[in-house]
């Protein structure tokens, strides 16, 4: 990874495809502090979009912005090509599942599914059909007369995704859903959310700060630092090509060097790192010419090759002891 400041951070997005949801230089300040800073964001009809970052980021806020709990203090947020600045959350085509499940343990999983349906009047036959609909989807229909409190974690989680599918929404909202879970079960859910999201075709909008999750289920990803997004992308282009040093310390495991470019050829880049070592970098095609700039190198943890010999290869191999071993 060399970065320098004209590259540009973020994918061309291809113009045939239909935007869910789009935030347009908004700004959210909470007092006099930007939580949201300037973010520019167009989520693709039918992908899963996920929204990573450490805590604090401003993932949350932007999720609850899309959900309408919060309206923004400047820029403009659309869905589905409608300005949403003064629509509430009950009016707006997306559902929110939270962390925390939100259940109503006085109601029955098939009630607390039904729920929704219920204020919006809609007529007992197309409840019962919609909530075995949902049941189904989420393999719950053996346990619809069970309370909140009989379910596991697991379960519950199944009942909150139940009750946001039944009301048919455009965007799906998730809010780090599978944080209360523990890793066997996460694993497990995760495949089934995946599968979900491809019987369905809806959006689906996840924030979290697992890099795992995200790189697992996304179809694209922004990775957000202190109010901003530093990079969109593929799971692929972010751990392989990230644009910062943010990117490449947050998402994996990673070395960053600090050098120079001493070398610029068409094939290769040479940096010399502040260490004295010198890395050879296969140069992108799309590398503007950054001979003695300063730059960032990133070197995963599998890409480097531990040997009791000298190899036979000229560049990145270097003379080091082994001083410590973790399993």
């Amino acid at each position: 990874m060399a970065q320098t400041a004209t590259q540009n951070h973020f994918e061309v997005m291809p113009q045939e495809k239909k935007l869910d949801v789009e935030l347009r230089n908004v700004f959210k300040f909470f007092h006099t502090e930007p939580a949201v800073h300037g973010v520019d964001l167009s989520i693709r009809r039918g992908e899963f979009f996920s929204i990573l970052g450490p805590s604090g980021c401003g993932k949350t806020t932007i999720l609850r912005l899309i959900a309408g709990f919060e309206t923004p203090s400047a820029g403009k947020l659309l869905i589905r090509g409608q300005l949403m600045t003064d629509v509430p959350a009950y009016r707006r085509p997306v559902n929110t599942v939270f962390q925390s499940y939100a259940l109503f343990n006085h109601l029955n999983v098939a009630d607390n599914i039904a729920f929704g349906l219920r204020l919006k009047k809609i007529s007992k036959s197309e409840i019962d059909t919609r909530v075995k609909e949902a049941l189904k989807l989420v393999k719950m229909e053996s346990l619809r007369s069970r309370f909140p409190t009989q379910l596991s974690g697991g379960q519950q989680q199944r009942v909150a995704l139940a009750r946001a599918l039944v009301n048919r929404p455009a965007v799906l909202l998730l809010d780090e859903p599978l944080g209360a879970l523990d890793l066997k079960l996460r694993k497990d859910l995760q495949v089934e959310l995946s599968n979900l999201h491809k019987d369905l075709g809806l959006t689906f909008v996840m924030v979290t700060h697992d890099q795992e999750e995200a790189l697992s289920l996304s179809d694209r990803i922004a990775v957000m630092n202190q109010g901003k997004i530093e990079q969109i992308g593929t799971p692929s282009q972010i751990y392989e090509q990230p644009l910062t040093p943010f990117v490449a310390d947050f998402i994996g495991d990673t070395n960053l060097f600090k050098g120079e470019v001493k070398s610029d050829t068409p094939a290769t880049l040479e940096v010399m790192t502040r260490s004295g070592l010198t890395i050879a970098i296969a140069r992108s095609l799309s590398t503007p010419n950054i001979l003695s700039s300063a730059v960032v190198v990133s070197v995963r943890p599998e890409k480097i090759q531990l040997s009791l010999y000298t190899p036979n290869v000229e560049q990145n191999c270097f003379a080091g002891r082994l001083t410590n071993i973790m399993y």
